[in-house]
């Protein structure tokens, strides 16, 4: 199964390559490629199986996003989101899972989880909730939002909201990911009821409902310690296609004294390749030791997690390293519009600024934990 999946995915490539000026032209996935996705039976993936999930896990939508982040990072991006929102929602109560599938397995969410950016006052059989949330990726496509309302990322809580109810605000002219339609989401004065709401920093660490309703090993693992890797994978898949197009270029210039010639050319070709290959193996290696306690029912300490936010935003590290190695080897053509080195490096450089992805802070916290613990 977990063949088949990545042999679509793979598939789609040629074809979000060909799509990809037009989904920036856009500012927004388009149908067709959302269609193409539900079709693939790819966003399923992050369903929990009672909605239509094949059985997989959250590895599998990693493992897309680095197949489609090689056509085309902004579809990536949007995918990665989509299907892990998908998980996501397999945490809260059952009452609005059956309200969000209600609408079939392809359902989408986008989310803002800024928790500053939001209030969420009690009231009688719930919150009112109000606010702006920007970087709102994918939510033309989408039907619901999730957005955050609290203190701080320690102490805040995620609000599930219906179309009808939030208005999403074009703010999204960037100079990467420009396919991605991370507008804003604007919700006012709106009624949540109680079950409309979780606590992230309890879903799978003390608040079990993901793991009594779906008895998925990733609901028994933190999902704070799961957050961010499907940001991570993107970008590993944008550098990878990064990669494919230096060679390619490098193909296509052959011959006694061309490019392909270059002994700095084929260096900047062998440490990018590494680095990439480098970023994937720790991502995967790390989401295995995660499930692997999961299933074994272990706890995580503070210094495992630190190890983990600080092996996500080191892989991103090296993508973003291989890729700026390529393009400054690319010359004076990789500059201009219509090539797609330039759109990996300006994809690749935009996402690597998502808050949790960030290498100084992860860096730091890994440090304290090591020297202190």
């Amino acid at each position: 199964m977990r063949a088949e999946f990545l042999h679509r995915a793979s598939a789609l490539v040629p074809v979000l390559k060909d799509r990809a000026a037009r989904t920036e032209q856009l500012r927004q996935i388009p149908d067709d490629t959302v269609q193409d996705l539900t079709a693939a039976g790819l966003i399923r993936i992050g369903n929990p199986e009672r909605y239509g999930g094949p059985g997989t896990d959250l590895d599998l939508i990693h493992e897309v996003a680095w197949e489609l982040g090689r056509g085309c990072g902004s579809t990536a991006w949007c995918y990665s989101l989509w299907a892990t929102h998908n998980w996501w929602l397999g945490h809260f109560s059952e009452r609005v899972q059956e309200e969000f599938f209600a609408t079939g397995p392809d359902t989408l969410f986008s989310s803002g989880l800024n928790p500053l950016n939001g209030t969420a006052k009690r009231v009688d059989g719930g919150f009112s909730v109000s606010g702006r949330w920007s970087f709102s990726s994918g939510c033309d496509a989408a039907t619901w939002a999730m957005v955050a309302c609290g203190e701080s990322l320690l102490k805040m809580t995620w609000f599930m909201v219906p179309r009808t109810d939030y208005e999403i605000v074009d703010t999204w002219f960037s100079a990467g990911l420009r396919g991605s339609g991370s507008k804003d989401v604007v919700v006012k004065d709106v009624f949540v009821p109680e079950y409309r709401a979780t606590d992230p920093n309890r879903a799978g660490d003390g608040d079990w409902t993901g793991w009594d309703l779906h008895k998925r090993v990733s609901y028994r693992a933190p999902l704070r310690v799961l957050a961010g890797w499907d940001l991570a994978a993107p970008i590993i898949g944008a550098a990878q296609g990064a990669i494919e197009e230096f060679t390619a270029r490098l193909h296509r210039l052959s011959g006694p004294g061309r490019s392909a010639d270059s002994v700095p050319l084929q260096l900047r070709l062998a440490e990018s390749s590494a680095e990439v290959d480098a970023a994937r193996a720790l991502h995967r290696a790390d989401i295995q030791e995660i499930f692997g306690k999961a299933a074994r029912g272990e706890s995580f300490t503070p210094r495992e997690r630190a190890r983990f936010r600080r092996d996500k935003a080191y892989g991103v590290k090296l993508a973003v390293q291989a890729v700026n190695r390529l393009f400054e080897g690319s010359g004076a053509r990789a500059i201009m519009e219509g090539e797609p080195m330039q759109r990996f490096h300006r994809d690749v450089h935009s996402a690597s600024h998502h808050a949790a992805l960030g290498w100084d802070v992860a860096a730091e916290e890994y440090g304290r934990q090591a020297a202190t613990s």
